[in-house]
């Protein structure tokens, strides 16, 4: 068994007694473990109940199927620790692999995972990391580790006490049960229901998101169990006695046999005191813990500051007593079954956290604060970084301490991108050790970095909180600092739907300035016209961003121009301004494209917001170029503030333009990392709309109809507006599409009049779908309308997409009119104006209505040709389900396809029914190839790969790579005999 900690010990557990159905439930997983599923276990009950005695027999059994057993356990006085249980579990293990078998992960990948375990910390220097927003990244990072070790052997992650996890450990088990691992990798845990943070317990929920995840609730023992599990030793009345005392628990039955067994010396212990643990228990504890003598006391006292599991080394520190003193004494816990080696030499661990919360509670407070103290200056000398001191800085600092303030502000500054519940609780220390005659700028500093780590936990409120009492003690003359955190606070507003309140933050500070002629004006005017789009109000979105450039055009600041200019650009997509849009597009891309990179991050939101610009304009490959560079510069200098948006920005772009796979990935990322914040329903509702809407050019209906319907019941809580008639929109896409066009157009009522407050074309989009599936409910003269409606927005926003959309519209009026020649007219100008905007996937769409449109014209060749572009379009897209449908209307006139990767065999069997890229696919899984490197071998996308995965899976009848390779193996084994 390889772990972090000892889960199983000579003589530490006894037999089990009882427990057939929890046996049976643990032997079930193994069951599909070994069939090369991976599979989750929650151990549900309170203190005692024998969970940890369960994972051991759990991990035992494990370890005879010749499983790799990781084992690690959160801590109650640890909660700060980033990763904990994974870091006790994997870190040593992983530490010990070869290079060699690490570099076969991508550079990325390696780099995550040297910013999780601290043995693998080399991986990440000099290399770019995630941001923040995508700390998602080092999720991903960790369930590819764990299909590293699972491609040899199945897996078993045991973390024991999960119910003390840390906010970020709750975070990645979170995403490991969402997206399990793609190997036979099997996830146990251990937690109390009245210990449950709320983000563990929405994860620990029956799982209709969690994927195979089972729950077992281990009872208490009956009193004939209770005689057999205290065994012949214990007289029947004791027997009987300590069952009503314990009520069945095992632990606190032991605790109270092991009494029976010796008496107290006579030196006395502290008052004990344990909540919700029976007193009989706690003077057990009490008793056995007085059998020590001074110096093992001591000792032990300062083990439970060390940690669990802790080092002699900084135990003896903890103490303040000599290596060679505690040497002496060691055998006493031990021997007192105290305390327990592990696999670690000189690292030992409490026999129950509940033995080491009675000996830290029973210490003197004075005591602790020396030990931690002592704890803090070890590690110092030891090199250790800022974030393993700070846990005992914290607990041990004085008020008015400027170092400890430093040391643990960096350790925030350090946790900041991938554990901010951490960084806020260090942040939130720093503050109060600030001393009062501290500058104002200092406190203000701790209070945006605090307030920034909140929010990133979607602890919205308090983040906010924070920051009012940032604006509260704000100088005057300090316009710099006010700027800064009014603007932070109103985007923090702004997802709290509090718009007014946004408003007036950031009118009052402007009006406080005096001037509008300042580098600081210019920013709250900005920031004033993004509040206009969030409220909806277009032209306020507009008015502020041409007072901005007024503003910002004498000052010389070039980045600060360049955002101005972004910003009036969207302003006017957004509101319709047509030709006038546009040239303030061109002047702003102008400068923006000047810019150095140095200059750009002083102002990412230049890049950002002409982005969003570029998209509702219809510049398609300027808003990937902008996009693509915006991204850069966020990940280089670490600022993820607009990190949202771009990300939104930039899938739309490649969708649009025929890379519906890697606007999948990346959506699927937003969406990831959107579910990190609870708090923010419409930012998960907006990622997940538009992973809808990748997914509907994917071909990925399932998904497209999951992702839209999620995001319709996120928003149903939200005041109606522009986002709720967007995610209504989209699953009436998703609905037409997968052939319920009733439901489709139920879910636009008012014949779309709703879809007037979505600005620029991409109304004119929702109102084509719309006129298809008024047409194909038979619903002509609504249909009629709806064309008209899309003519009408087309002319309005003067828009290539738009136009092309109104074409499509009076394409399949003229269709369903029985007028193909028109029809064919009116599509053939959709792909002309879809092409100049370079939307390559409505282009394809319209060839192919036109291909159609001509065939029932009679005129085939013309049909042929049409079809046949549509379908090489279709098929570089890789969205298969639209070139297959192409292909089959093809067939109707008597056109065989030809295609480089021979297709499969629809009424096949087996292997049969794989492409010829989906069986080179299977062949490398049986290679035993990671995602990765197939996608290297055959020089496709790691997104790609896993849709062929995915289709592999389905046509195979299989769930995991482990039981594809053991069914292709099987299938090749006939041929290969022949052969």
């Amino acid at each position: 068994m390889t772990r972090g900690q000892t889960i199983r010990e000579a003589g530490a557990y006894a037999p089990l007694v009882g427990r057939a159905a929890e046996l049976a439930g643990l032997d079930d997983a193994l069951d599909a473990l070994d069939g090369g599923l991976s599979r989750a276990i929650t151990l549900l009950g309170e203190p005692g109940i024998g969970k940890t005695r369960l994972l051991h027999e759990l991990a035992v059994r494990a370890e005879q199927r010749g499983h790799l057993v990781l084992v690690g356990s959160a801590s109650e006085l640890e909660l700060d620790l980033p990763f904990s249980p994974f870091v006790d579990a994997l870190d040593e293990y992983v530490e010990s692999l070869g290079s060699q078998q690490l570099s076969a992960l991508d550079h990325t990948v390696q780099a995550e995972l040297g910013r999780v375990f601290p043995s693998l910390s080399s991986l990440a220097h000099g290399r770019t990391v995630a941001l923040q927003h995508e700390r998602y990244r080092s999720h991903r990072a960790v369930r590819v580790l764990l299909e590293l070790l699972a491609e040899t052997t199945p897996v078993v992650l045991v973390l024991d006490d999960f119910h003390w996890a840390d906010p970020s450990s709750v975070e990645l088990l979170g995403a490991l049960l969402r997206r399990p691992p793609g190997a036979p990798v099997l996830i146990a845990l251990a937690v109390r229901p009245r210990q449950l943070s709320t983000l563990l317990a929405a994860l620990l929920v029956p799982p209709h998101r969690t994927a195979s995840l089972s729950r077992i609730v281990p009872s208490t023992l009956n009193a004939d169990e209770t005689r057999e599990f205290l065994g012949e030793k214990v007289a029947a009345a004791d027997a009987a006695a300590l069952y009503e005392q314990s009520g069945g628990n095992p632990f606190y039955l032991e605790q109270l046999a092991r009494a029976l067994d010796h008496a107290p010396d006579a030196s006395p212990v502290a008052e004990l005191s344990l909540s919700g643990v029976p007193s009989a228990v706690v003077a057990s504890l009490s008793e056995e813990l007085s059998m020590l003598s001074p110096a093992g006391r001591l000792l032990l006292e300062g083990a439970a500051v060390a940690g669990d599991p802790f080092e002699l080394e900084l135990a003896t520190a903890a103490a303040d007593t000599s290596e060679a003193a505690a040497i002496d004494v060691l055998d006493e816990p031990l021997r007192l079954d105290l305390i327990r080696s592990t696999d670690a030499p000189r690292r030992f661990r409490f026999r129950h956290p509940l033995v080491r919360r009675a000996v830290y509670e029973t210490t003197a407070e004075a005591w602790r604060l020396g030990a931690h103290e002592r704890c803090a200056t070890a590690l110092a000398s030891r090199g250790a970084n800022a974030m393993v001191r700070a846990h005992h800085v914290e607990r041990s600092a004085r008020e008015g301490d400027l170092a400890a303030v430093a040391l643990l502000r960096e350790a925030g500054d350090l946790a900041a991108g991938l554990a901010p519940a951490s960084a806020e609780q260090w942040f939130g220390a720093a503050l109060r050790l600030l001393p009062e005659t501290s500058l104002s700028d200092d406190r203000v500093a701790l209070l945006l970095a605090r307030a920034g780590s909140l929010a990133a936990t979607g602890r919205f409120v308090e983040s906010r909180a924070t920051l009012l009492e940032g604006i509260e003690i704000v100088q005057r003359g300090a316009e710099g600092w006010r700027v800064r955190v009014t603007t932070a606070c109103a985007a923090v507003e702004h997802l709290l739907g509090l718009q007014s309140e946004a408003h007036r933050h950031l009118a009052s500070a402007l009006a406080e300035l005096g001037t509008e002629q300042s580098a600081e004006a210019v920013e709250l005017m900005i920031e004033l016209s993004v509040d206009g789009f969030h409220a909806g109000d277009h032209e306020a979105m507009r008015d502020w961003a041409s007072r901005a450039v007024s503003a910002a055009t004498p000052l010389g600041d070039r980045a600060l121009l360049a955002a101005a200019l972004s910003v009036r650009a969207w302003g006017g997509a957004m509101a319709g301004d047509g030709q006038q849009a546009q040239a303030h597009c061109d002047e702003a891309t102008e400068l923006v494209d000047e810019l150095s990179d140095e200059e750009a991050a002083r102002r990412l939101d230049a890049l950002a917001h002409l982005t969003a610009a570029d998209v509702w304009l219809d510049r398609y490959p300027a808003a990937t170029r902008h996009a693509r560079r915006a991204l850069e510069i966020c990940r280089r200098t670490g600022q993820g503030e607009q990190f949202p948006i771009i990300v939104q920005m930039l899938g739309v772009s490649l969708w649009v333009r025929g890379k519906p796979l890697e606007a999948e990935e990346l959506f699927d990322g937003a969406v990831e990392a959107a579910r990190l914040l609870p708090g923010n329903v419409q930012n998960l509702a907006w990622n997940l709309f538009n992973r809808s809407l990748a997914a509907l050019a994917a071909g990925d209906i399932d998904v497209a109809l999951a992702t839209a319907k999620e995001s319709v019941e996120l928003e149903a809580s939200m005041e109606a507006g522009i986002f709720t008639v967007a995610t209504a929109a989209t699953l009436a896409c998703a609905l037409l599409e997968a052939g319920q066009a009733e439901q489709s157009v139920n879910l636009l009522p008012g014949r779309g009049e709703e879809l007037r407050v979505i600005g620029g074309g991409w109304r004119a989009r929702f109102l084509e779908m719309h006129t298809r599936a008024l047409l194909a409910t038979g619903r002509r003269d609504e249909a009629v309308r709806a064309a008209a409606a899309t003519q009408a927005c087309a002319d309005a926003v003067s828009l290539p997409t738009a136009a092309g959309m109104a074409s499509l519209a009076a394409a399949e009026l003229a269709l369903d009119a029985g007028e193909p020649t028109t029809a064919a007219d009116r599509a053939l100008e959709a792909v002309s104006a879809f092409e100049a905007a370079e939307a390559l996937w409505d282009a394809a769409r319209a060839r192919e209505l036109a291909g159609r449109a001509l065939a029932d014209a009679g005129d085939t060749d013309g049909a042929v040709r049409e079809l046949e572009v549509a379908a090489a379009a279709f098929d570089s897209f890789e969205a298969l389900r639209y070139r297959d449908r192409t292909e089959r209307e093809l067939g109707k006139l008597g056109h065989r396809t030809y295609r480089r990767t021979r297709p499969g065999k629809l009424d096949g069997e087996g292997l049969e029914t794989l492409t010829a890229r989906e069986l080179e696919v299977a062949q490398l899984v049986v290679d035993r190839r990671t995602n990765p490197e197939i996608a290297a071998q055959l020089f496709l996308s790691n997104k790609t790969v896993e849709s062929h995965l995915r289709n592999i899976f389905r046509k195979m009848d299989v769930a995991s790579r482990v039981e594809l390779a053991r069914v292709v193996e099987r299938a090749m084994q006939p041929s290969a005999q022949e052969t």
